[in-house]
């Protein structure tokens, strides 16, 4: 199954609030959720990758919340809707953003080529996870919790005020698993791929 197949598979299978289908009809066929690159030059820098990288940090997330540990001594129990929502969600905010141009890389040779690459174009600047926010806010409602997940799930590498961070992480759990399960999926699973 392509990594598009399984997305939807996810989607379908977990995420049925009111708007859903409006949303999955929109990433489907009114965006480039699916061709799209999840970044310019570094994890998932590919047609395809925001996708790939979606599916990466759902399978982190769910893995990360079946630890013991996590279930136990932390007493995080999220439904498969709001797991498969944050993650397969939080980078919404990409869609649209990456044009396909190219750039000049010196070969082992010595010699300068055009290789293909991505640039970075963000027609709405409204951030990163606040922008993910907006854009699903739009097709269906979000529990608060849901919500600072997705706004925060790039954790401590994020350029924000260190103690929003935290204060943000410590009060809604599920933004710190969303973070840790980014940051696997991102450093672990894909560092591979980044050039």
């Amino acid at each position: 199954m392509d990594c598009k197949e399984t997305f939807l598979q996810l989607f379908r299978e977990n995420i049925h609030r009111e708007g859903a289908a409006a949303l999955l009809d929109y990433l489907e066929h009114k965006s480039d959720f699916f061709t799209a690159p999840a970044s310019a030059r570094f994890h998932g820098s590919y047609a395809g990758g925001l996708c790939e990288h979606s599916v990466n940090v759902y399978r982190c997330l769910e893995a990360y919340l079946e630890r013991e540990r996590v279930k136990e001594l932390y007493g995080l129990d999220y439904s498969a809707e709001t797991v498969a929502l944050v993650a397969l969600l939080h980078d919404v905010c990409k869609i649209g953003c990456y044009k396909g141009g190219t750039r000049n890389v010196k070969g082992p040779d010595g010699k300068w080529k055009a290789v293909p690459t991505f640039y970075y174009e963000d027609s709405l600047p409204y951030g990163h996870g606040e922008k993910s926010v907006y854009i699903l806010s739009g097709f269906l409602r979000l529990t608060r919790e849901e919500a600072m997940a997705i706004r925060w799930h790039m954790g401590f590498s994020g350029e924000e005020d260190k103690r929003l961070v935290g204060q943000a992480l410590q009060q809604y759990p599920l933004a710190f698993a969303l973070s840790v399960a980014d940051m696997e999926a991102t450093y672990f699973l894909e560092k591979d791929e980044a050039q």
